[in-house]
Formats: C-alpha cells, structure tokens, sequence
C-alpha cells in the first residue's frame, strides 16, 4: 500500500509537471522526503497526504483514492444527490431554484462524466431532432451536443464550437485521472464535423466570447455559455457537479426565448 501510495503521488507530481525540487520550494517538504515517499521508503501521515494532494491540486475523488492507498480512511463524502439524510438536499434545492429562475433561458447540470443530471424545461430547444437513443439516461451533454444525431448538424459553427469543448475535456482530462473522460474525448474527435483546439477556421480579433450559434426552424438562434461550479463544496459529488447556463448573445434570440409565440 505504501509504494502504491508514493507511485501515485509521483504520477500526480508528474501530471503537474513538477520536479521534486520544484514541489519542495512549493510546499516545504524536503525533496529528500519527497524521494522516500515516493520510493515506498517512508510512509507519508495522513495530513502529509492531504498537504500534498491539496499543493498538488487532486479532484477530491482521487485524493481519497490516494489515501485510501497510504493505508487511510477516505477525508471526502461522496453522498448521491438524491441522499435525503445530509445537507446533498441544499444543493439539490439550489440547483432546482437556479434552474428554474434561469427560465426561459436554457441551462443543465453536468457531473464528471459530462451526463446531464439536471435540466431545465428550457433547454427543449437545443433537443429539437436528437435521436431519441441520445436521450436514453444518462445523457450525455458532449453527445448530445456533437454526435451527428444530436444537436450537430443544427449547430452553425460546429467547428469553433466542437473546439472549445474538446479544449474544455482535455483540460478536465490532465487536471484528473479518469480514464473514462478520455474514451469520451477519443469518441468525440471520431464524429464528421469536430474540429481539434486550435482548427478553427474563426479569427478570435475583435471578439469577447465565442457564441454556441444553432438554427432553429428558420431562425439562428445565439448563445453565450456560462460555467460554474459549487464554490464551497467538501463532498465528491457537489464538487464534481458543473452548471451550464446559456444567455442570448442577441436581441433576436432574446425575443425568440421570451416570447416564443411571436
């Protein structure tokens, strides 16, 4: 277990692109120690785990993992959302009221995996024409959004938008350890259409953000995404959850959410 422990410390001094050297003036710690943890030579506290992990900046998931491997009960719950018997239920309703007081603007939930774990009614009009197979729980927002029966082919500017999120998962992918974001990353590039980070055909001179343009009957409709994650949260679970809100990007898609009989 101790070698596990100082191997995956070292992956994740690596990941991070640090030396020894580098990680020592960072928190402290003798290099020397360092080489003894890693090497299984010396045993690392509990708090030493944590210390590092937190320097190092570990998803919680994997920092109980890593304790787990040092020989130490895990330091972060990892509640379901649905768990009614803990403070999960204050997250939920906070989601449900941001949810709902984004109307008629669209917005969903995301956990780790990308999969929609929350949605508001709003967000039909980025459903229009999916496959219904897409739409089989858990759905997942990166298919939904690139394969070529979701939302794709209605998706103006695919490649400058297929680019922002492909540099959106490989970001997630090299700050965790999870195996199953990068199969997710490989399927993506595989569908017609994905462009890689940094292929876009779009000069970003002049411009603030880049919109999420889709057409909808015969409308173009406009949008600017936000991103946002619980600022406080100590559970795996409420960490790991990532709330995407869309905003009009212009007066006509404005008018179009907000009055949608006109």
């Amino acid at each position: 277990m101790q070698a596990a422990a100082g191997d995956m410390l070292r992956e994740w001094r690596k990941r991070r692109r640090l030396s020894q050297l580098e990680l020592s003036a960072r928190t402290g710690v003798s290099s020397r120690h360092l080489s003894y943890i890693e090497t299984g030579r010396s045993r690392p506290s509990r708090q030493m785990v944590l210390y590092l992990t937190e320097n190092l900046g570990v998803p919680f998931r994997e920092r109980n993992s890593l304790l787990l491997a040092a020989g130490y009960a895990p330091a972060y719950s990892h509640r379901a959302l649905d768990d009614d018997g803990s403070d999960m239920r204050y997250v939920r309703e906070a989601i449900e009221r941001l949810l709902t007081g984004h109307g008629p603007y669209p917005a969903f939930v995301i956990d780790r995996r990308w999969d929609v774990v929350a949605r508001n009614e709003s967000t039909a009009v980025f459903l229009e024409g999916v496959a219904p197979e897409l739409l089989i729980p858990p759905v997942n927002a990166l298919r939904l959004a690139l394969h070529p029966s979701g939302l794709a082919p209605r998706i103006v500017n695919l490649a400058e938008w297929s680019s922002y999120l492909l540099r959106r998962l490989d970001h997630q992918i090299l700050a965790g350890a999870d195996v199953g974001l990068a199969e997710l990353a490989d399927e993506a590039r595989g569908y017609p259409g994905v462009a890689e980070p940094g292929q876009e055909t779009a000069s970003p001179a002049d411009r603030v953000f880049v919109p999420l343009r889709i057409t909808s009957g015969r409308r173009e409709l406009r949008f600017l995404n936000m991103v946002a994650t619980l600022g406080t949260a100590l559970d795996v679970t409420a960490a790991e959850l990532v709330i995407e809100a869309f905003y009009p990007a212009d007066p006509a898609t404005s008018r179009a959410l907000e009055e949608p009989g006109q």
